[in-house]
């Protein structure tokens, strides 16, 4: 009996990366997903709708695949922090979370075509600031460029120098796949690993 194919429902180069840790041959495919905030959906909700929404949008037409869904929400004081897309936006998102607690909700879902079933996990991760001077947030913007980021940092580069802490069960989510409750859904899957 052979393997199902695994399937990484995002075009993103950092959740790619994380997976190539754990797992290195499989596709990736764009899904596609609105990703319009509903009225009232908490960060955590919104997070996990969107992973679930991703991985079954990339496993349209596959019948013999584990596709994997993943989404990550920023939170400020019950305010969302989207990717900034501008040198502006993230100055303003850095600023404001200077000195504070920002948490991130990173929501994962593999979808097995077989089968039809989905396995969900949502992580929590809370990151505190340090306070920054406009000149480290000018400088920071400057040599890394997290406009593709949710929370205008990257913590797998120079934007760990930000923090105080971080407080999570798995490292990884924070960079957007979290790769601990993903090798335990592949290995429910039928997948060996490691």
């Amino acid at each position: 009996m052979s393997l199902p194919i695994l399937v990484l429902g995002s075009t993103s180069r950092y959740r790619a990366e994380l997976l190539r840790r754990v797992y290195g041959d499989f596709e990736q495919r764009a899904p596609g997903t609105d990703e319009t905030p509903l009225p009232h959906e908490t960060p955590s909700d919104r997070a996990l709708r969107l992973a679930i929404a991703k991985a079954r949008a990339a496993a349209e037409g596959l019948d013999d695949a584990l596709v994997i869904g993943s989404d990550q929400v920023a939170e400020l004081a019950g305010t969302v922090l989207d990717k900034p897309g501008t040198r502006e936006r993230a100055h303003a998102q850095l600023t404001a979370s200077s000195g504070r607690e920002v948490h991130f909700h990173t929501a994962l879902c593999l979808h097995d075509t077989r089968t039809g079933q989905d396995r969900v996990h949502v992580d929590h991760t809370v990151v505190m600031f340090r306070s920054l001077s406009t000149e480290e947030i000018d400088r920071y913007i400057e040599k890394e460029q997290p406009l593709d980021c949710a929370g205008s940092f990257k913590c797998e580069g120079l934007g760990i120098a930000l923090f105080e802490r971080i407080d999570n069960e798995d490292p990884s989510a924070l960079i957007g796949l979290p790769l601990i409750a993903l090798t335990r859904m592949l290995r429910e899957a039928g997948i060996a690993l490691p």
